[in-house]
């Protein structure tokens, strides 16, 4: 049985999407990142990186959310678009990677944890992701879904991180994108999706953003001794 490590962001929860809409049997394992306990000597064996999410299946590993949905597609054949798609494919999964993503959870950051305020930092990562939002925009305009005629896992790791638009962006959210509007109401009214949004819970997840949150978030940013 696959062993999924999660926790209740992002990147974990488009792999609770894909999870929950094969109907694959999985053991779940909360890793309380704001705790810290991805940091443990056990947690980086399984993923080196010491992030969520990871997953492990008969003795293999796989981490980072990309990897891992392309592993399950693959393996299972689900969700993995058509083969004469596969150049669309894997070119809005590496947008996703390599912009989408890391943008967005900058953007997060500087506009809502970063200790103090730098402007210029917060118009660089809140421009940059709306930036990517208007590539996702202007795609989008006449399609149901991201890759091809069906749904796949292009749409599972696009909506991970445009399901925390507000957050990314502000209350506003996806007013001015009407396309990724439209197919983000269309993915969302999945029922695979509420059932991924179930699974946090009853977890005790700490929720408070405190110093030891910080510190187990961004250890690279404190004087190992202090």
């Amino acid at each position: 049985m696959l062993k999924f490590y999660f926790h209740q962001t992002p990147n974990p929860m488009k792999v609770a999407l894909f999870l929950e809409e094969t109907g694959l049997p999985y053991e779940l394992v909360a890793v309380d990142t704001l705790k810290g306990e991805q940091h443990t000597p056990e947690y980086r064996a399984i993923n080196p990186n010491g992030k969520t999410p990871a997953l492990e299946d008969d003795g293999k590993r796989v981490f980072d959310s990309t990897a891992i949905l392309m592993y399950l597609s693959e393996k299972t054949g689900k969700l993995a678009g058509q083969p004469e798609d596969r150049s669309e494919m894997l070119s809005w999964l590496m947008f996703v990677a390599s912009g989408l993503g890391p943008f967005s959870g900058q953007s997060v950051h500087f506009r809502h944890k970063a200790p103090e305020k730098i402007p210029y930092a917060i118009n660089r990562y809140l421009r940059e992701a709306e930036r990517h939002y208007e590539v996702l925009d202007t795609h989008l305009e006449g399609r149901e879904y991201m890759v091809g005629d069906s749904y796949s896992i292009a749409d599972i790791s696009t909506w991970g991180w445009i399901d925390k638009a507000t957050v990314v962006l502000s209350e506003g959210g996806l007013d001015n994108y009407p396309n990724l509007n439209r197919w983000f109401d269309s993915i969302n009214a999945r029922p695979a999706v509420q059932k991924a949004r179930d699974i946090p819970k009853g977890i005790d997840f700490k929720t408070e953003f405190d110093d030891v949150a910080a510190r187990a978030l961004y250890p690279q940013n404190f004087d190992k001794n202090s």
